[in-house]
């Protein structure tokens, strides 16, 4: 799937569940990487990235800090990433359940 497809099926999955999904980096339309960085009212949860497994189909995997880093230690894994790959989508979603959201993400690659 596209990666500006996918994008918007995740900002609009969100939303419906009653959360907030914003856009901060727009990458490459079609073959972007997507990471996520999910907060839970507010708070720092987690980051999945879209990764291109061995078998040539997209996993989403939990990368970057873990739940309990501080805004500097987020802010330094992106903007790393970001230096990495320009064509990079960074969307935030803000939902009210991340640890399901996480789950279901994982489980379904």
């Amino acid at each position: 799937m596209a990666a500006h497809v996918e994008a918007g099926a995740l900002m609009r999955r969100a939303e419906a569940e009653g959360g907030f999904a914003t856009i901060l980096q727009r990458g490459d339309p079609e073959r972007g990487t997507l990471l996520l960085i999910i907060l839970g009212r507010g708070q720092y949860f987690a980051c999945l990235e879209r990764l291109m497994a061995i078998s040539g189909d997209y996993r989403w995997t939990v990368t970057g800090p873990q739940e309990s880093a501080e805004m500097a230690e987020i802010q330094y894994f992106l903007s790393k990433k970001q230096r990495f790959d320009p064509d990079l989508w960074c969307i935030e979603l803000d939902i009210a359940q991340p640890e399901r959201f996480v789950a279901e993400m994982t489980e379904l690659s």
